[in-house]
């Protein structure tokens, strides 16, 4: 049977091609690989080249070798770079693509473009940021840092990789496909708000279970407030340097009959969340009270809580703006929080707190979500 379709040109073009000539025609960019690797505390590690003259830092990783698969290359270039034989590489964080006329490719370097591959690599115990040693030729230091810190030690298009992949871990989203530093699909919730991990220097401050003792006053009092499904709800608070998670709650004013009160309000103006049933878990000791004046000695009050309602999305009276509000598996803000293993244990004491006071599952994994700007009905 016989056809007047023409065939298409690409087609065409091949078949008066030898291999050779139409394999010179293909597009050639490098191809390399990452690893987003961070401390108890959520730090994500950077490395210091010898071999820059820009002086800027990288994520540990490399350029992939001739027949050489990406996931191996990483393994290969942790173990170089980092000294680390065992890391593994549990999913790929991120893909991006880096366009050859990119304003962050110096003058004169010859760079086609680049495929790059971000897997994670996971966090670090003690002994194994210990265990590091650099290849000193190739790499001068290395640090953890807090991610508003590493951007501005980053190239801005391997900060906005950095951040992007980190997310992906931090979010239990799916792989972030990016092209020059940009998402090419929808933005995950903490992309969106430019939300940050920040080390907190009380971290490792173990949990009272006892009361408060009375001559320690309450200075603030913070909740993990959970909606039906076993989800809580974090605040991010934006700024010139990014968003910053938290949990509802605040400062005990004098107007406040009790912290219970003041977290009752707080929760209100911050999130619009009505709360039930708030129930403390214990209490941080605060020494010097320094974050909130000097005020000394001072107890840091956690509680759970069951919220009944969120509202319409509305300026916070004390900052003049609205908060982001993103739901979260009770894990996944503790990560968040950067409280490190402490505050992955009083997450699971605040779940099966929720789970015996009122019968509330356990969160399925899930990706972080935004609460939508009209609010919620909760069931």
């Amino acid at each position: 049977m016989s056809s007047s379709l023409r065939p298409p040109a690409r087609v065409a073009s091949q078949s008066v091609l030898s291999s050779g000539q139409y394999a010179a025609t293909r597009h050639a960019v490098w191809l390399g690989t990452a690893a987003i690797i961070t401390d108890q505390v959520g730090r994500v590690l950077l490395v210091h080249p010898t071999y820059r003259e820009d002086d800027r830092w990288l994520l540990p990783g490399g350029v992939v070798e001739p027949g050489e698969h990406p996931h191996l290359a990483c393994r290969r270039e942790i173990i170089e770079e980092l000294g680390l034989p065992d890391l593994a590489l549990s999913s790929v964080l991120a893909i991006h693509s880096l366009s050859q006329h990119h304003p962050d490719i110096g003058p004169g370097t010859l760079c086609p473009g680049e495929i790059r591959y971000v897997f994670d690599g996971g966090t670090l115990t003690p002994d194994q940021a210990k265990a590091i040693r650099l290849p000193r030729e190739e790499l001068s230091e290395y640090g953890f840092l807090e991610t508003r810190d590493a951007v501005q030690r980053l190239r801005p298009v391997d900060g906005q990789i950095m951040l992007a992949a980190y997310r992906a871990r931090l979010g239990n989203t799916a792989t972030a496909h990016l092209a020059d530093g940009r998402h090419i699909l929808d933005v995950p919730a903490l992309d969106h708000h430019d939300v940050h991990i920040r080390y907190r220097p009380l971290w490792d401050s173990p949990l009272n279970r006892g009361p408060v003792p009375e001559q320690l006053p309450v200075q603030p009092a913070w909740a993990w407030c959970f909606v039906p499904d076993g989800r809580v709800v974090l605040v991010a608070d934006p700024g010139p340097r990014g968003a910053l998670a938290m949990l509802p709650g605040g400062t005990v004013e004098k107007t406040d009959a009790t912290p219970e009160a003041a977290l009752h309000r707080e929760a209100a103006e911050e999130a619009q969340l009505t709360l039930t049933d708030p129930v403390r878990l214990g209490w941080v000791l605060d020494e010097t009270g320094e974050v909130y004046g000097g005020v000394g000695p001072n107890a840091r009050l956690r509680l759970a809580a069951r919220v009944t309602d969120i509202g319409p999305a509305a300026v916070d009276p004390a900052t003049g703006h609205p908060f982001a509000r993103l739901l979260a598996t009770p894990a996944q803000a503790a990560a968040l929080l950067g409280w490190g293993p402490p505050g992955a244990r009083q997450a699971g004491l605040a779940a099966e707190t929720a789970r015996e006071r009122w019968g509330l599952p356990v969160a399925s994994t899930a990706a972080i979500e935004e609460v939508p700007a009209e609010g919620m009905r909760l069931s």
